[in-house]
């Protein structure tokens, strides 16, 4: 029962995107806080998986025009791909990492299904580190964009990690990408100097 309610849940987080998207705001962003995009290495990708959707539903309209049931069930399908696609991207826009020195967390995301908050006193290191996508270990959380990350965080205790069914994993070291990784990178490191290990 878990299951439906949380791809229910998730996509209408899609939805939410897609609306913060066109009135070009972001959801938790914070005053004093510092937001970092990860979406520059996916927007090629995104674009081109649109334009197909775009065509294939324009094509398996005209293939199926003399069936009115299929072709309406088809294009429900086909328009639902797309609405997911966009809000797939529009999600990671309006979702970017935020960096919150008052509160001392540092908030790793992925679209709308990764939200982790990382105390920044367990942070052992950051530092930028390309790395492809790999078999992913126990106890290691991998968001990668276009198939690479770009930062890896080492943590001295492990933090929660809630999948999208709700499975908790404990996670001790984080790999993401960022648009601005020395941004990031720095960022994090100057903010860990005011914050000890609880």
């Amino acid at each position: 029962m878990r299951v439906p309610y949380a791809l229910v849940r998730h996509e209408l987080r899609l939805l939410a995107g897609m609306l913060l998207w066109a009135a070009r705001r972001t959801e938790g962003t914070v005053p004093g806080g510092t937001a970092f995009g990860y979406t520059r290495g996916q927007g090629a990708m995104t674009l081109g998986l649109t334009f197909v959707c775009v065509i294939e539903t324009v094509m398996m309209s005209l293939l199926l025009r003399d069936w009115p049931t299929v072709h309406l069930v088809v294009l429900v399908l086909d328009v639902y791909t797309l609405v997911l696609v966009v809000g797939l991207h529009a999600a990671s826009v309006v979702r970017p990492h935020v960096l919150d020195p008052d509160a001392g967390t540092l908030r790793i995301r992925r679209a709308a299904h990764v939200d982790v908050r990382i105390p920044l006193g367990r942070i052992t290191s950051v530092r930028r580190e390309t790395r492809a996508m790999t078999k992913r270990a126990d106890g290691e959380l991998d968001l990668a964009v276009g198939a690479q990350t770009s930062v890896t965080i080492e943590l001295a205790e492990p933090v929660p990690h809630v999948t999208l069914f709700g499975r908790r994993r404990e996670v001790r070291v984080v790999r993401c990408h960022a648009d601005d990784v020395g941004g990031l990178v720095r960022a994090v490191e100057r903010a860990r100097e005011g914050h000890a290990v609880p």
